[in-house]
């Protein structure tokens, strides 16, 4: 019973070591793949809301059985190793796909340096490539805090949610996880094209995160307790903040780090052009600068040790 966990530990240093490879043949990549392929032939804007909605469930059936055979298949060429250590090390890499500390980190490093540099131009593009809001007219405290938002919230569905489900069901599992999550980021949108269509990958994105968000709230205030931050608002700011988000689990991500820095998250974002308003989580009482993007990924990293040493134990 130990194996699995000693696979997800390797699997986070590969990824602390190595980082995510930018590759055709990435997972999640070959992943979208199969997405794009698969709308290509389900889904008709002149179908009726009700035919699109059945067909985005069977959308998402076909893909949750591809990716689970994927990751089974993975298990047994792994055993059919003869060296213990070979097949923590297929499992693990293969899992190193499915959780992404290293490129949040990076991501969120990258925006600070440009920001600590005072290159607000460059910040800009670059934190439009980790968020969907419009980015050419925010201002410093606006990147930090888009910023912040993304590493927070994706703590959840980028580390945490795939290691649970790595710890519940083993890699299949996992990687049944990582096609949920991707179908959500192509398919589950509130426009026109994915309302219907979308609805299912949605609902299951809403669902597979559930737990993990919660624990991962949970985990930021044990991680905030250890960096000597702000805990105790942490857990408060959870409590009073969290069911405003307008999905069901991202704000316990963002309400608790906003806690533990002292700061104010949501307000107004832009969306080609329109605005719209997100409910504020924390208060003010620190203003929002580079140095706040650190602190997000300390809790990150901090929180993600924790899981794991947890999991060790458990």
């Amino acid at each position: 019973m130990l194996s699995p966990m000693i696979t997800a530990v390797a699997a986070f240093l590969i990824d602390a070591l190595i980082g995510d490879p930018r590759s055709k043949f990435h997972p999640v990549v070959l992943m979208g793949n199969l997405i794009s392929f698969l709308e290509k032939i389900f889904r008709r804007d002149s179908d009726g809301y009700i035919k699109k909605i059945c067909m985005g469930g069977i959308l998402v059936s076909l893909v949750l059985i591809i990716s689970y055979g994927v990751g089974v298949l993975i298990v047994v060429l792994a055993s059919l190793t003869k060296s213990f250590t070979a097949k923590i090390f297929i499992e693990a890499l293969a899992l190193s796909f499915m959780i992404s500390p290293h490129s949040l980190a990076e991501a969120g490093r990258e925006i600070y340096s440009l920001l600590d540099a005072e290159n607000l131009e460059k910040a800009r593009q670059k934190v439009g490539w980790i968020v969907g809001r419009d980015t050419e007219f925010l201002t410093e405290p606006e990147i930090v805090r888009a910023t912040v938002e993304t590493v927070s919230e994706n703590t959840v569905d980028g580390i945490i949610s795939p290691l649970f489900y790595f710890a519940v069901g083993g890699l299949p599992l996992a990687v049944v996880y990582r096609a949920v999550n991707t179908m959500d980021s192509m398919l589950g949108y509130k426009n026109e094209k994915y309302l219907y269509f979308g609805r299912v990958a949605a609902r299951l994105d809403d669902v597979a995160n559930f737990i993990p968000a919660r624990i991962t709230a949970f985990l930021f205030i044990a991680a905030a307790f250890i960096l000597k931050l702000d805990y105790k608002n942490a857990f408060f700011m959870m409590k009073r903040d969290a069911m405003k988000h307008p999905s069901p689990n991202g704000g316990f991500a963002e309400a608790t780090v906003a806690g533990a820095l002292n700061i104010q998250l949501g307000g107004i974002n832009s969306y080609f052009g329109v605005p719209h308003f997100r409910a504020y989580m924390g208060d003010p009482t620190e203003i929002l600068n580079p140095e706040h993007i650190l602190g997000t990924i300390r809790l990150m990293y901090t929180a993600t040790i924790i899981f794991l040493c947890l999991s060790l134990i458990i």
